[in-house]
């Protein structure tokens, strides 16, 4: 496992110098766009070399709250100068705060912290199948769970084992049994999918991953109404969604409804540091008993103090409603885009723009964005993702439409 690598950049540039370490120690898992970033504050983000670049990713939504907010950061700071680790052997004075922040706000019963998004999602897992054989009375390893195709719920081995984007689940194998996949927002095909052993339904309000792809109108609604009449538990994923990315504080507020168990991550910590939660009614996570399961770092006192601060910069700063306002805002400045546009669509400040087959695929446009000084993620070859954080202003959002709308009419 020994490596020859000369690490004294000598007569080579500093950039070129970064690029072959990179690509000669760094698994190559990600293809990234050609800027290395140095800093960020607020909206931006400045390179090595101090160009400024309007961020429209937040990191996949972790930093909805911007760059190194200075509350998040203070709270942090002041945490780590005190206690940043137990483990769950013992009791810390962060814990119960935070767990009474997160209940007042989503109305949770019980709280399960993890630390990434994907964990949470194993522990729903475990969770709603422990719960379909004690509580529902399925016959033992027998329990499955309907999910969507096009779903993106992480990249752990048994959540890529119900994927169907063949770069996520291709010769990763065998997988564990007991998942269902149905299409996104098909009602007719959920139904269809029910069985006696359906424990629960994992999806997405809205597919982030997928190219921001949002169900037809009502779906959620008959969705939980059909998850009340069969004892099926309704879990959401909102990683991504939630915590004011789409002008709620969860989409599932958009259809009036609530999950049995929703899931939320990235924003929790604004950015600071991996801080995920199950969060749910008491029958689920109930029964969970000690030593079943848990994890060393999940919920310890670092986490819980940043992620009681940045819920609380989130909802006293105004970042929701922004979200809602600057979004639908952003969606009609979008709508009036030129060039190879084939679809603008979006929920709040989580938008796409999916240009046409023909266009040369969303990278180049990204590439093109990215001279302009925004940067943007392209996902599923054509479609454009638009997530800046939930501090964005009107001006900033008129100067990237006049960024995209400069790129795609000069085609």
């Amino acid at each position: 496992m020994s490596a020859v690598l000369n690490t004294q950049p000598g007569a080579q540039s500093a950039a070129s110098h970064r690029d072959r370490v990179e690509d000669q120690l760094g698994a190559h898992n990600y293809h990234p766009l050609d800027v290395v970033i140095a800093r960020g504050s607020g909206v931006w983000l400045y390179d090595v070399d101090g160009r400024q670049y309007l961020d429209c990713l937040s990191a996949y939504s972790a930093v909805n709250q911007g760059h190194c907010h200075p509350a998040i950061l203070a709270a942090m700071v002041e945490q780590a100068q005190k206690l940043t680790l137990t483990s769950r052997a013992f009791r810390h004075d962060q814990m119960a705060p935070f767990y009474e922040d997160l209940a007042r706000l989503t109305g949770a019963h019980k709280i399960l912290p993890m630390n990434s998004g994907a964990e949470a999602v194993e522990t729903a897992i475990k969770a709603v199948r422990k719960w379909g054989y004690e509580v529902r009375g399925v016959p033992e390893d027998q329990a499955e769970i309907i999910v969507c195709a096009n779903n993106f719920h992480g990249r752990t081995l048994g959540i890529v084992g119900f994927s169907t984007d063949p770069d996520a689940y291709g010769h990763y194998g065998p997988f564990a049994p007991g998942f269902t996949i149905v299409p996104f927002g098909d009602y007719d095909a959920f139904d269809a999918a029910i069985t006696p052993n359906t424990v629960a339904f994992l999806v997405e309000p809205i597919q982030g991953e997928a190219g921001v792809v949002l169900p037809p109108s009502g779906y959620f609604s008959r969705i939980r109404q059909r998850c009340t009449e069969r004892g099926i538990t309704l879990i959401l994923d909102e990683i991504q969604t939630g915590l004011g990315r789409t002008g709620k504080l969860l989409a599932e507020e958009h259809e009036g409804i609530e999950a049995d168990v929703t899931l939320i991550g990235k924003a929790l910590s604004g950015g600071f540091y991996p801080v995920s939660a199950v969060l749910s009614n008491a029958d689920v996570l109930g029964v969970f008993q000690p030593g079943q399961h848990g994890s060393t770092f999940g919920g310890n006192p670092l986490a819980c103090a940043i992620a009681r601060a940045a819920l609380r910069v989130l909802t006293e700063e105004g970042m929701i409603d922004n979200a809602a306002s600057m979004g639908a805002y952003f969606l009609d400045r979008l709508r009036a885009l030129p060039g190879p546009v084939r679809e603008v669509r979006g929920r709040g400040l989580m938008l796409a723009v999916e240009l046409e087959p023909d266009a040369g695929g969303a990278r180049l446009w990204c590439e093109r964005l990215q001279a302009r000084g925004m940067l943007v993620k392209d996902t599923h070859g054509h479609t454009l993702r638009l997530s800046p954080p939930l501090i964005v202003t009107r001006e900033q959002v008129d100067w990237a439409c006049d960024q995209l709308s400069a790129v795609l009419s000069a085609t």
